[in-house]
């Protein structure tokens, strides 16, 4: 997610963790690497600035310059001042009230109706009811992408009747499926927000009135992912992200600027294609600790619950109890390890994967 990112910050601060005193130079020295560092990877220039001027103010603050190991304070310093731009606290997906409506915007090819199917499953996990709804009347293939996922995640699904606009499909979702109790609209994917396209998102706002407008953004977009979360935040005020395709970013720069430049938060990451396997919720301090190379071994978990087969390993756990367990269910395990890009996924969580 942030090879190069994490590779070029611990270069820098490798050199400045030995130092006894820090002086001026090797402080003007590491900042300028840390800057490019985040430069390079398409981090918004003013939030470099941002994150940087506070770094530097506190580098030279007695706090850190009378410590053992000011190479060391400082990092710490830099690690707090990243969790505060990133976003300092997690933010849960609001779901108060009877039935609430979860709208899911974004331009084409960002990833938006697998983001519709993974919401699914991850609020299926944590005991609600929800149904995926498809909105985009322009697009009829749109809407067997969302019947298909839907069917895969097992939760109900309506898409749009032909003649309907997309807010008459979403009344008539509500009425049909009386046993759900959230509603997921997948909208129609834009590459421009004007015209019609602007009129139909804004008046199927007003008419499902959503607690949450989530917008959809390609990570490997970098600098274009922030540019389009400020012009959709602009004309139709979003609520949060959602970020995709992040085990594919090397760079990272969108996850770091979104939330400062907007003033919104990143809501959840996603970093596997499979619609089964369910979002995950952005947490600050975690996201920071990756970032620094430091790991995170609650995501790691995580993680590994979702990569397993679950039917394998319920089988072989029931095999276990049993004191049955034999090199055949060994090496089933290890298969499950050996797919393509599982261990590349657990690796990038683990503690200091990438210190030089």
């Amino acid at each position: 997610m942030f090879e190069r990112l994490t590779g070029a910050l611990q270069r820098a601060l490798k050199r400045l963790r030995g130092q006894g005193v820090l002086t001026p130079e090797d402080l003007r020295e590491g900042l300028r690497e840390i800057r490019l560092a985040l430069l390079e990877a398409d981090v918004n220039y003013k939030v470099v600035r941002e994150l940087l001027s506070r770094v530097e103010k506190r580098a030279l603050s007695e706090e850190v310059q009378r410590s053992i190991a000011p190479g060391r304070k400082l990092e710490a310093v830099l690690f707090e001042e990243l969790v505060r731009i990133l976003g300092e606290r997690r933010e849960a997906l609001r779901l108060e009230g009877k039935r609430p409506v979860v709208m899911l915007v974004g331009v084409e090819g960002s990833g938006k109706t697998t983001a519709c199917a993974k919401l699914a499953v991850y609020l299926s996990k944590r005991g609600r009811r929800p149904a995926l709804v498809g909105t985009d009347t322009r697009r009829p293939a749109a809407g067997e992408q969302l019947r298909q996922l839907a069917e895969k995640v097992g939760v109900p699904c309506i898409t749009p009747e032909e003649g309907e606009e997309p807010w008459e499909t979403a009344r008539r979702a509500f009425k049909a499926l009386p046993g759900c109790d959230c509603f997921l609209l997948d909208t129609a994917g834009r590459m421009h927000l004007e015209g019609d396209l602007l009129y139909e998102l804004k008046r199927l706002k007003e008419e499902v009135k959503p607690l949450e407008m989530l917008l959809v953004l390609d990570a490997v977009t970098g600098q274009d992912a922030v540019n389009i979360a400020q012009r959709f935040n602009e004309e139709v005020g979003v609520t949060g992200f959602i970020l995709t395709k992040m085990d594919s970013d090397a760079r990272g720069g969108a996850a770091i600027s979104i939330r400062w430049v907007t003033g919104r938060p990143i809501k959840f990451i996603s970093s596997s294609e499979r619609p089964e396997v369910p979002l995950e919720e952005f947490d600050p301090e975690r996201m920071a600790k990756r970032i620094m190379g430091w790991g995170d071994v609650e995501g790691l978990m995580e993680r590994a619950e979702q990569l397993v087969d679950e039917e394998v390993e319920r089988r072989i756990e029931e095999k276990a109890r049993k004191g049955r367990f034999d090199l055949e269910d060994l090496r089933e395990q290890l298969r499950q390890l050996r797919r393509p890009g599982v261990l590349d996924q657990l690796k990038q969580l683990l503690p200091g994967w990438l210190r030089p």
